[in-house]
């Protein structure tokens, strides 16, 4: 699909790529991994044709259609959101509108018009042309596409402009989604997903028919869509044949040859150098020292990979606290007539690390604020003996002082005896040489999480609330904050889209809905399986789900499921999604032939309504074979359609 020729990169005189050849095959979904800056998103951008290399060429299959989705400043307004997604269809609706005009003029050509013959064959051909593109059932892919992306029907007839920022790129995604290029550019297409959406996603993209390239920081998402990883570093890509996971594992394999490799390719330098230099003007030995400089020179040095910068921390040592860290009973949480959070309890224990799920607008940062001290409309908030608690919100980043440089915010807010310790700690965070003088305003995103993440470690907390301090963190960022919470002592209360983070930290997890709660002790991985346990059954599940009241450790809880259950429990949850999906797919499949079908034999049974049709006896003969055929195609396709149905549980 994809090839790119010598392609290089340069910025201000720096290299980002140099001669890189790479290929992309038809159906293959590749995720571009790297340090941020390293020139993922510059290399998106010039395949998508918005940046031009320095040298080098791209060659597209013939035919080939690129779609680029940004990370963000994707704006629209004007049209209502069903109309903007449908306008990714424009090829289908061009088709329809010329098959109602060749229907009207039929209507009114006679048949023995010379160019009635011509219209029936262009319509013919158009009607095969609309079936084969899934024309028939264009509107319901929207509908699809724009449900999976987590908007209701009654959003469909808003004005897009009405939407905010992380909406209007879910807009972008719909469209782009729609429109099927041969090769689909996603850079960060999970930031403005919460689980759910990024759970459809994955099914789509899975089954998407083209090829696609993303950069995503969400390592389950990458796990899930990827085959093939390519790394960009030093320059240039490597790939690797496998999911992330297996990606991290054969990269380290892969350096440690590397090194193993260089290590004797110093050796072997080294006495070759110690030679020449040794008998470099020893007349005797002319020969010999021309042949060592020569072989010298045909050496080609083996580069080591730079170690990668990473945060290296912990947390402090927290100070004790009671059994019990904090409880809500009966808390209710109101906007307007809008009740986000109706009469709850929940009971926080010491140690505890609990993840709120739930999707977006569920009422999660609420209750976290509720936990941080925010206001309530009724019930009780009671905090436990000697509990100290630091709150990460959401937008923690944005409660800095832009005036402030990196080494001033820590300042401000650093008890006396820590101040020797801020270098150190800014350093642990990436923060050095100059950049510790950076002002906030121009800090990245992710930088000024990290100094949000790094204030957090200035006092002494045994409660942790963390709204999202996953966001701008690249992958392994993520992974040193996920080992740093799992040494901590104390206790956890945290929100997170990101699976691996949830399933990584979590030992309860609270799902938030409809203004109740509900808690299943154990990882994300074991509430995905109850819940599909609920969602197969239509009942509760056989083991009764703990009230969110209760703690992990106290009277009737439940023992977590053990690591082989669980492990048993995915790999039936992945099968029946599979086997979903696929009988999704098929009655989708079977619906469109159907409709196809019926619209042929109703074609076929028009012209046999018209009385001369059967003045030729032979048309007369064909037509009762081809009604017959139909007939019982159309009944061999219900049949089908009603067994799988059946299996679906639909109607």
């Amino acid at each position: 699909m994809l090839h790119l020729h010598h392609l290089s990169k340069d910025f201000a005189g720096k290299p980002l790529f140099t001669d890189i050849g790479w290929h992309l095959k038809k159906g293959e979904r590749v995720g571009l991994v790297g340090e941020n800056g390293a020139g993922k998103s510059t290399l998106m951008r010039i395949i998508a044709g918005q940046v031009e290399p320095t040298d080098g060429s791209i060659q597209l299959a013939r035919g080939g259609t690129v779609g680029y989705l940004p990370q963000d400043g994707i704006v629209t307004r004007g049209r209502t959101l069903f109309a903007e997604t449908m306008s990714a269809l424009a090829e289908l609706q061009g088709i329809a509108r010329e098959m109602e005009e060749l229907t009207a003029r039929l209507g009114v050509v006679p048949h023995d018009d010379p160019t009635h013959t011509g219209l029936l064959e262009r319509l013919g051909h158009l009607q095969e042309e609309f079936r084969l593109k899934g024309g028939y059932a264009m509107e319901a892919e929207v509908g699809n596409v724009l449900t999976g992306l987590g908007f209701l029907p009654s959003d469909w007839e808003r004005d897009c402009g009405e939407f905010s920022g992380g909406w209007q790129m879910r807009i972008a995604l719909a469209r782009l989604l729609l429109m099927k290029p041969n090769v689909l550019l996603l850079d960060e297409p999970t930031n403005h997903l919460d689980i759910e959406a990024r759970n459809w996603l994955e099914g789509y993209l899975q089954a998407y028919p083209y090829s696609v390239i993303l950069v995503s920081h969400d390592r389950f998402f990458l796990d899930q869509v990827c085959s093939r990883i390519t790394e960009v570093w030093n320059h240039t890509l490597t790939d690797y044949h496998c999911n992330y996971s297996a990606y991290l594992i054969q990269r380290d394999e892969r350096v440690m040859a590397l090194r193993e490799a260089k290590r004797r390719q110093d050796e072997e330098i080294g006495k070759l150098e110690d030679f020449i230099s040794r008998f470099r003007y020893k007349a005797d030995k002319a020969a010999l020292v021309q042949s060592r400089i020569k072989q010298l020179e045909k050496i080609e040095r083996i580069t080591l990979p730079p170690e990668r910068k990473r945060i290296r921390f912990s947390f402090p040592e927290p100070p004790k606290s009671g059994r019990v860290v904090m409880e809500l009973k009966g808390t209710r949480k109101a906007y307007g007539e809008r009740v986000v959070l109706d009469t709850i309890d929940l009971t926080v224990e010491k140690g505890e690390r609990i993840a709120l799920v739930g999707h977006n607008g569920a009422g999660k940062s609420t209750l976290m604020r509720i936990l941080a001290g925010g206001d309530f409309q009724g019930g009780e908030r009671i905090v436990g003996h000697n509990v100290v608690l630091d709150y990460f919100a959401q937008d923690q980043a944005a409660e800095l002082d832009p005036t402030r440089s990196a080494y001033e915010e820590l300042l401000a807010g650093a008890p006396y005896d820590v101040v020797p310790q801020l270098r150190d700690l800014l350093g642990a965070f990436l923060f050095s040489g100059d950049d510790i003088h950076k002002k906030v305003a121009v800090l990245s995103g992710g930088e000024r999480n990290r100094l949000a993440l790094a204030r957090m470690l200035l006092k002494p907390a045994n409660l942790l609330l963390m709204d999202e301090p996953t966001n701008h963190l690249d992958l392994f960022s993520k992974e040193v904050l996920l080992d740093a919470l799992k040494g901590f002592t104390g206790t956890v209360v945290f929100v997170s889209h990101d699976r691996h983070f949830i399933d990584g930290l979590a030992t309860r997890v609270v799902e938030v809905a409809d203004g109740a709660l509900a808690s299943y002790h154990g990882d994300y991985e074991y509430y995905l399986a109850k819940k599909a346990e609920v969602s197969d059954t239509g009942e509760a599940p056989s083991s009764p789900l703990i009230p969110a009241s209760l703690s992990s450790t106290g009277p009737g809880s439940r023992v977590p499921a053990s690591k082989e259950e669980r492990q048993q429990l995915r790999e039936t949850e992945k099968q029946r999604q599979r086997e979903a999906q696929r009988r999704a797919k098929r009655l989708a499949e079977l619906e469109t032939t159907i409709e196809h079908e019926e619209s042929q034999l109703a074609a076929l049974e028009t012209r046999m309504a018209d009385p001369s049709f059967f003045t030729d006896p032979e048309q007369a003969r064909r037509g009762g074979d081809d009604h017959a055929a139909l007939t019982a195609r159309i009944a061999a396709l219900y049949g089908e359609w009603e067994e799988l149905s059946a299996l679906t549980g639909e109607p």
